[in-house]
């Protein structure tokens, strides 16, 4: 157990630096919204371009992982729509939103760099292949479903949705790695390490900017529904990984450990404000709050679970 919170003790110490660096004022919102940025912009996408490139496409297009982690996404995606929607009686906009908190994990800001020390260089691959099915399946029809709850189209609110992907920077990156890769080029030595360097600024500026969105952010809303949607992300998400990947085929040792370890991260860091637009970003940022601190004891307790059946170790 030592050993697994060697692990996970510094990222949250990390995300613990940043919530007292905003909280005693040193970083203001907006200096932390630019760091972000940073990470959004390059930071990220040099480290998901670098993680692809590097490998075949094989690797990087591994087909049952991708239904995999696409099938225990959106089974939880489903159950937490349902439960919201016909037991809980939720407007359809928040029952999509609920359901996507349980379904979307933070693979890029938390994920990542407890999968770094777990995996070494391979976590990048993993990290691409995840963030494939989280861009372009999972939050995009979560987000048409909230819109139709507006009494739009499902349909031309997913075609609006999968628009918006030709300007996210991260999709823009793992394209540009899957070219690379197809075409077996490589950057020069001088730009392939900026790239490097960039995508080493990822993790603990990642981590920072997490700890220092959770100032100010308040316990409000329904506590039940609060733990539910924490219950669903930390638990049900894994386990319904877990169970597609023992229900396929297997795939690479690797790859099934990571699937699960980045299935159990907490939501993504801005479901907050992907929430606004329908008015739940309060509930969504108390959810945030709980579900991230549970998250260091669930994620703990997980990984020494894994540890202990070490079938699914790599």
């Amino acid at each position: 157990m030592l050993e697994v919170l060697a692990i996970t003790t510094p990222i949250y110490l990390l995300i613990g630096l940043g919530y007292l660096s905003g909280r005693g004022g040193l970083f203001t919102a907006g200096e932390l919204r630019v760091l972000g940025r940073f990470v959004l912009m390059f930071s990220l996408p040099a480290l998901l371009f670098d993680a692809v490139s590097r490998r075949t496409l094989e690797e990087v297009l591994n087909g049952a992982y991708l239904l995999a982690y696409a099938a225990g996404s959106l089974a939880v995606l489903g159950l937490g729509l349902a439960w919201a929607r016909w037991r809980r009686g939720a407007p359809i906009s928040l029952a999509a939103l609920q359901g996507m908190g349980m379904s979307s994990s933070n693979s890029g800001y938390v994920g990542f760099p407890i999968l770094q020390q777990l995996l070494g260089p391979a976590a990048g691959a993993v990290l691409a292949l995840t963030m494939l099915v989280e861009n372009l399946i999972v939050m995009p029809l979560a987000l048409a479903l909230a819109d139709a709850g507006g009494h739009g189209s499902v349909r031309r609110a997913f075609a609006q949705s999968l628009k918006g992907l030709v300007r996210n920077p991260l999709v823009i990156a793992i394209v540009a790695g899957l070219i690379f890769a197809l075409a077996g080029w490589r950057l020069p030595q001088p730009a392939a390490r900026t790239v490097q360097i960039l995508a080493a600024a990822a993790s603990p500026v990642a981590l920072f900017v997490i700890g220092g969105t959770l100032v100010g952010l308040k316990l409000e809303g329904v506590r039940g529904d609060i733990l539910r949607v924490a219950f669903g992300k930390l638990a049900l998400h894994p386990l319904a990984v877990f169970g597609a990947l023992a229900l396929l085929p297997a795939i690479d040792p690797t790859l099934r450990f990571g699937a699960i370890v980045l299935a159990a991260m907490p939501m993504l860091g801005i479901y907050p404000v992907l929430a606004q637009k329908h008015h739940h970003e309060r509930f969504c940022a108390a959810t945030l709050l709980v579900t991230t601190v549970l998250s260091f004891f669930t994620l703990s307790a997980g990984l020494w679970w894994l540890r202990q059946h070490p079938g699914w170790m790599p």
